[in-house]
């Protein structure tokens, strides 16, 4: 078993959103995004894995491929289909932690 303490040196990057891997395998990824307030993940998608995100800081706006925003903060999964577009942008300064799986070719990271 591994652990890993999500907040503990959460880093927020002046330059733009911040993503670090926590973990990856060739089963999957997790990856710690943080945002400043203001600053946003334009809009993209995963095309070979659906996307878990769940926000463990602060608040943000995510859009998924139907457009609406939804405001969300702390103890909230956010869903998107393989291929679905989404974006995010900070209210606050916000944490999430965004999980892939089945991503072909990754290589394993150590914490």
């Amino acid at each position: 078993m591994k652990s890993v303490n999500l907040l503990e040196g959460l880093h927020f990057d002046e330059k733009g959103p911040h993503a670090e891997p926590l973990h990856a395998d060739r089963n999957g990824r997790a990856i710690l995004f943080s945002l400043k307030p203001g600053q946003a993940i334009k809009e993209h998608n995963a095309p070979s894995s659906p996307f878990y995100a769940v926000v463990i800081r602060g608040r943000g706006v995510f859009a998924g491929g139907d457009g609406v925003e939804h405001t969300v903060g702390p103890n909230t999964l956010l869903i998107f289909d393989p291929g679905e577009q989404h974006m995010i942008q900070a209210v606050e300064a916000l944490a999430f932690i965004g999980f892939l799986h089945g991503v072909p070719h990754t290589a394993a990271i150590e914490p």
